[in-house]
Parts: C-alpha cells; sequence; structure tokens
C-alpha cells in the first residue's frame, strides 16, 4: 500500500504546534518502506491555510503533535488522515512508527 505522509517539522524534529512549523518533511511510502522524502516551506501560517496546501502534495496521512480541531476537520475534509500526540522524533523514525504499527499518541494539547 502507498502513503504519503506529511510531517511538520522544527529544527529536523516534529514541531509540536502544527501551525509554527518552519517546514514539512513529505515522505512517500510503497509497501512498508520509506521510497522518498523531502521537505517543503510552507506559506505563512493563517488558520485554515495548511490542510489544502499539503493536499497538492498528494499527502494521505499527517502525523502531528498538537493541532486545532479546525485544522482536523479541514484535512478531513481533504479525505487526509490526521494523527496527533505524536512524540518529538525525526520524521523517518516516525514514519517507521507508524508504518509498523508502533506509533504512540498521547493527548493532543492544541485546543484552538
Amino acid at each position: 500500500m502507498e502513503k504519503c505522509i506529511a510531517i511538520p517539522l522544527e529544527n529536523g524534529q516534529l514541531c509540536s504546534h502544527f501551525g509554527h512549523c518552519e517546514e514539512f518533511a513529505i515522505l512517500n511510502t510503497e509497501n512498508g518502506t520509506i521510497v522518498s522524502e523531502k521537505t517543503v516551506t510552507p506559506p505563512e501560517h493563517q488558520p485554515g491555510l495548511y490542510p489544502g496546501w499539503i493536499s497538492q502534495f498528494g499527502v494521505t496521512d499527517v502525523i502531528a503533535g498538537g493541532m486545532g480541531q479546525q485544522a482536523i476537520s479541514l484535512f478531513h475534509q481533504q479525505n487526509i488522515n490526521v494523527f496527533v500526540g505524536a512524540p518529538v522524533k525525526s520524521a523517518p523514525e516516525l514514519v517507521k512508527d507508524f508504518l509498523s504499527g508502533q506509533l504512540s499518541l498521547n493527548a493532543n494539547y492544541c485546543d484552538h
């Protein structure tokens, strides 16, 4: 199964607040293996902008730390699955955990 996973980054690690990230890692996977990885710089943050912007990369899933309910709903409207409460790790580590069913998710602390 092919997946395209987006992860917000700050200093090369998961950014705990989705809307304040420096860049996004976009990782493509096939048959449970990462086949490509790139980083993209997002446009200036505006509420509701990132879900539509990220969808242009063919993203199927987003792994994040904290994210507001509005953003989660907007991702779902784009048919993108959202996994929040992920630990601060590198994008490849998070994707490997996700693909192996070992991704540990905690509470989502973003309430706006």
